[in-house]
């Protein structure tokens, strides 16, 4: 069977390399020189910050079990994390539209060093200041530096199309070149140096200060609304206001919490799925292999972007129905697979099938992130976008709170089931999405941002 792995590993490689090398006039878009130089300062800090993120995500709870924490511990250590992106995601988002998306970023470079450094500290009290600090670096991530992209391409000049080139490469590198080396770097940190279970966090530590270090001294500052009479409780009500009153942005949100919903789910249950009797697997190698789908997906992405015909909002809905049937695999396999009883040895035949099936669930992944940005883009005001962005993490991160609560509550293919369920109602809601993306909004949410503004608030 371990000849398994690497014929997927290969197939995977081999796809991806002929996808990049066959591109042709119709999947690339002329560029000015202007562009290709932000661009590719943009992707070398975004690389950089991303490779802090992926070196700690495999150690995280190796980490903590070497300082003797049981499963019960870590998972309220987890659920912190994901709490304070909930509680406090919203404000930082805020804070970076109206102190700037530069200031946010190196923010998010300082806080997340210092919840690296908290990692050297075996004491329960510091590891989860250390996890409510990565709650706040994650929101920062996945918002402030998505919105400093677009304000300061939009600033600059620069075709509008000319974005989805900046979103797919930042994915294929971010997501796929740069976690499979972070991975086999962390690897050898540990394991081949014998350094310990904290090195991968030293390590990224290194990588965001050089990362904040390149921002300072290459990025200029932009804004949402630096207007100064308004505080964060206006902002909030202004970004809420914004998402009532146009569906687009509603849609958007929904979107993106399902799907997101539906992937950190996977990442807790692909390890029990594969390995449900103690197969031995190798868990670094097929995380690789789940890159390189990922990098499949983004290669792919930036294909259909590239082309005019090709609407973002039209093949979304494809991708939404594959990724939900995608994780319905555990399920047939579950009633179609006679289940193996003996513990221990190399991976079963259903597993095998379902590892290609959470491949290209991943390969979806792939083609999600370039094209939620893309169409956020489009559809999110630039006065509040780090604001609104983080607003739609919060359902995101109840949702990953609850899972984390109860992920020994259900049998593991009805939490396939409910992923799946949740993926074809993301189907859905882009169906509805496309039918409506060239209406005009009925109203501006400028404009009733201002009417909530002179009304009282009630609490």
């Amino acid at each position: 069977m371990e000849l398994f792995y690497y014929f997927v590993f290969g197939a995977l490689g081999a796809v991806v390399l002929a996808l990049e090398l066959s591109k042709n006039n119709k999947d690339r878009i002329n560029t000015s020189s202007a562009f290709n130089s932000f661009k590719n300062n943009y992707l070398l800090v975004y690389s950089l910050m991303m490779a802090g993120d992926w070196l700690q995500g495999p150690y995280v709870y190796y980490l903590y079990t070497t300082y003797g924490y049981g499963k019960g511990e870590i998972g309220q250590l987890f659920i912190a994390g994901f709490g304070s992106s909930m509680l406090f995601g919203t404000i930082v988002g805020s804070l970076a539209d109206k102190q700037g998306r530069k200031r946010a970023c190196v923010t998010y470079c300082i806080t997340y060093i210092l919840s690296c450094i908290t990692k050297h500290s075996p004491q329960y009290k510091i590891l989860m200041l250390g996890r409510i600090l990565g709650g706040i670096a994650t929101s920062l991530l996945f918002s402030s530096f998505e919105s400093w992209l677009v304000a300061e391409h939009n600033k600059r000049g620069f075709d509008q199309q000319w974005l989805s080139i900046t979103f797919s490469k930042a994915i294929f590198l971010g997501n796929g070149l740069v976690a499979i080396v972070a991975g086999l770097f962390g690897n050898v940190l540990v394991d081949t140096l014998a350094l310990g279970p904290v090195a991968p966090f030293d390590a990224a530590s290194c990588f965001l200060a050089i990362g904040m270090a390149i921002i300072l001294s290459s990025w200029t500052e932009n804004y949402g609304d630096p207007s100064e009479s308004k505080d964060l409780l206006t902002q909030f009500r202004a970004a809420a206001v914004a998402i009532a009153s146009d569906e687009k942005i509603a849609l958007l949100g929904a979107l993106q919490s399902l799907f997101e919903g539906s992937m950190y789910t996977f990442v807790f249950l692909w390890t029990p799925a594969l390995s449900p009797n103690d197969e031995d697997i190798p868990h670094g190698f097929i995380f690789a292999t789940f890159m390189l789908a990922s990098m499949l997906g983004s290669s792919i992405a930036s294909r259909l972007m590239a082309r005019t015909s090709s609407r973002v909002e039209s093949y979304m809905q494809i991708v939404f129905a594959i990724s939900a049937a995608s994780l319905l695999l555990p399920i047939l396999t579950s009633f179609l697979v006679a289940p193996s009883k003996e513990k221990g040895g190399s991976i079963s035949f259903s597993g095998c099938i379902q590892l290609l099936g959470f491949c290209t669930f991943e390969a979806c992944v792939g083609i999600f992130w370039p094209s939620i940005m893309k169409m956020r883009s489009q559809y999110v005001p630039e006065e509040a976008r780090s604001t609104i962005m983080n607003f739609f993490r919060i359902p995101l991160n109840i949702f990953v709170c609850v899972v984390l609560y109860n992920v020994n509550a259900f049998p593991i293919t009805v939490m396939f089931g409910m992923c799946s369920i949740f993926l074809f109602v993301a189907c859905i809601l882009q169906r509805r999405l496309l039918m409506i993306a060239d209406k005009p909004k009925t109203e501006d949410w400028a404009l009733k941002e201002r009417d909530t503004e002179s009304e009282p608030l009630n609490i």
